[in-house]
């Protein structure tokens, strides 16, 4: 049996502003806490804020390129 009146609601933090946030359809833009966040984040993706830091694979000299 599936008693769904028994089922937690998981609670996570907002990626961009720490905020707590309940996991469900009652939060439409989780993980984050609400649009602002949302839209923040994707403007950081967008700027390359989240950029790797470049590596080069070892044993290739610029004199090889």
């Amino acid at each position: 049996m599936n008693d769904k009146s028994q089922t937690t609601t998981k609670i996570v933090s907002c990626p961009r502003c720490s905020s707590a946030v309940n996991w469900g359809p009652q939060s439409p833009f989780r993980p984050f806490c609400s649009e602002r966040c949302k839209l923040g984040d994707l403007g950081a993706w967008a700027t390359g804020e989240y950029r790797l830091p470049e590596q080069k694979p070892q044993g290739i000299d610029d004199q090889d390129e």
